[in-house]
């Protein structure tokens, strides 16, 4: 009987939950304000449900080329002082990069070039409380915590039987015993729940082990510490309580699948990308990158998810070409286009 009625529940949720999308990419500095209104546009017309940023809106420590085009193009900029920078940095984000969604949603993360000063996290939580109060994060967050009204870096919310983690690693002390304390309440509700088949966790640093080590949270011992704890909490989720399980990251300036796939990690491997293709200067591929990473870099574009009914996710990347960005910029002076395209590396 038990195994007629778990059979029922199942064929019931896929028939609530057909097929369908989500976009997620990071890191939309220098160029981001060129760059993200190609994605949104190709966001928009894949039919995704929202748009996940994994952090690092604007660079802060430096003009933006999209602000100020580097002297070479030859190109009228205005004056910008740094506290006028520092003023309009965010406000310019939002105007550029996230209104081009419309009204489609859109999630954000912390990433660590919002906490260059003078920002900090708090300041993140109130300029960015739109979004990190918008309604179904705030419903989520007083349904697992009746008394939880503070906003936090983290969050997660539940889409069609998948429930979307962000988590916040944007600083050398995270995770710290607050956050660890949740992430473990929220994986342990989803492991213990019929209705949750999937979880898909982002954040700004990928976690301790992957083939781009070297820029992630190894780079600190509480990140290494904490970053690992999770990582054996989701395989947990994967292998025991057999739920899908995928982790998503930026930080690292390029496109990169399997990261995990690593002598740290042998025998469990989680699904991993790396997608910090939103605009920033893009970076080389770490020498540990091999044939099953599918890695490359000078490129941008996001990761399209699609989920079956079943809770599987299939992710593609969706690359943009040079006319994908002069479409969604036609009143942006084409040197500084084609500059971001071909020569925002390093």
């Amino acid at each position: 009987m038990k195994l007629i009625s778990g059979w029922l529940l199942a064929a019931s949720l896929l028939a609530q939950n057909p097929s369908w999308k989500f976009a997620v990419s990071g890191d939309s500095r220098n160029c981001g304000g060129i760059v993200m209104p190609a994605i949104a546009a190709g966001v928009r017309t894949s039919g995704a449900d929202f748009y996940w940023h994994l952090g690092d809106f604007r660079a802060i420590y430096m003009y933006d080329e999209d602000l100020v085009p580097p002297p070479k193009l030859g190109l009228p900029s205005r004056p910008l002082s740094i506290l006028n920078y520092e003023s309009m940095a965010w406000p310019d984000f939002i105007a550029r990069q996230i209104k081009p969604f419309g009204s489609l949603p859109v999630f954000l993360a912390l990433g660590n070039h919002e906490l260059y000063p003078p920002f900090s996290r708090d300041a993140w939580l109130i300029q960015f409380a739109d979004w990190l109060e918008q309604p179904v994060l705030r419903e989520q967050r007083l349904k697992d915590d009746p008394a939880d009204h503070k906003l936090h870096g983290y969050y997660h919310w539940i889409n069609h039987g998948v429930d979307f983690i962000t988590l916040d690693n944007a600083s050398a002390d995270q995770f710290d015993g607050a956050q660890l304390r949740w992430i473990h309440s929220v994986i342990d509700r989803d492991e213990a729940s019929q209705e949750i088949r999937s979880i898909v966790v982002g954040m700004h640093e990928a976690l301790p082990g992957s083939v781009s080590r070297g820029h992630s949270m190894s780079e600190s011992a509480q990140g290494e510490r904490s970053g690992r704890e999770v990582y054996q909490s989701l395989w947990h989720a994967q292998n025991s309580a057999h739920k899908h399980v995928y982790v998503l990251a930026s930080h690292s300036h390029f496109y990169m699948e399997d990261i995990f796939d690593t002598p740290d990690w042998k025998g469990k491997v989680l699904p991993g990308w790396i997608v910090g293709t939103a605009g920033a200067v893009r970076y080389r591929l770490p020498s540990e990158t091999g044939p099953s990473q599918n890695a490359v870099t000078d490129v941008y574009g996001y990761l399209l998810g699609s989920v079956s009914a079943d809770g599987a996710i299939a992710f593609a990347f969706q690359k943009l070409s040079l006319d994908d960005l002069r479409a969604a910029n036609a009143k942006t002076p084409e040197p500084l286009v084609r500059w971001c395209f071909e020569e925002n590396k390093q």
